[in-house]
C-alpha cells in the first residue's frame, strides 16, 4: 500500500469525521483542520506525481468553491468554518466530483436542517438540559452544523475521485 493511500485513508475520513464532530458540539470548524486538508493534499498530489496541470485544476476547483462559499456565508447563509471545509474538500475533488460534492452536500444539509427543525420543535429531553452542545443545537436562533453534510457527503463521494483512484492503482 503506497504512503499516499496511507495518508488519505487515514487523514482525510478522519478530518472529515473530526470536523462534523467539531460542528455537532461546538458549531466550529477549525482553520487547523482545513489547512491540514490542504497540506495533506499537497502531499498527497507529489507522492501520486500529479501533473502541475492537474494540481492547478485542483486548485482552480478549491478556489471556486472558496469565493462561491465565502459569499454565501457573507450572505449569513453558512458560517465560514463549513465555508472553508467545502473549499479544501473540492481541492481533493478536482472538478471532476465537485457538481456531485456540491449537490448531494447541499441536499443532505436540506435534509439535516429538516431534522433539526423537527428536533427543535420538540421539548429537549431531560437528560440532555445540561449538555452545552445539545442546548446549542436546540437553541431557534442557531443555525445548522452543515459541516455535518459536507463531511459525509466527502467521505461517500471520496472512491470516486481521481486522486482515490490514482492512489489505489499507485
Amino acid at each position: 500500500m503506497s504512503l499516499s493511500l496511507i495518508i488519505m485513508l487515514g487523514v482525510f475520513p478522519f478530518a472529515m469525521a473530526y470536523a462534523a464532530a467539531s460542528d455537532l458540539v461546538s458549531m466550529t470548524i477549525s482553520n487547523r483542520l482545513c489547512l491540514s486538508l490542504v497540506a495533506a493534499f499537497a502531499v498527497c498530489a507529489a507522492l501520486l506525481g500529479l501533473s502541475l496541470t492537474d494540481i492547478a485544476w485542483h486548485l482552480a476547483a478549491g478556489f471556486t468553491v472558496l469565493v462561491g462559499a465565502f459569499g454565501l456565508f457573507a450572505a449569513g447563509w453558512i458560517g465560514g468554518g463549513d465555508a472553508k471545509l467545502a473549499a479544501a474538500t473540492a481541492l481533493w475533488f478536482g472538478f471532476d466530483q465537485l457538481m456531485p460534492y456540491l449537490l448531494l452536500s447541499s441536499a443532505g444539509g436540506g435534509l439535516l436542517t429538516l431534522l433539526i427543525l423537527q428536533l427543535r420543535a420538540q421539548p429537549l429531553p431531560a437528560f440532555a438540559m445540561n449538555w452545552g452542545w445539545a442546548q446549542r443545537l436546540h437553541a431557534p436562533k442557531e443555525g445548522v452544523p452543515y459541516g455535518i453534510a459536507l463531511a459525509f457527503t466527502a467521505l461517500f463521494l471520496l472512491p470516486e475521485t481521481a486522486i482515490w483512484q490514482a492512489a489505489v492503482s499507485a
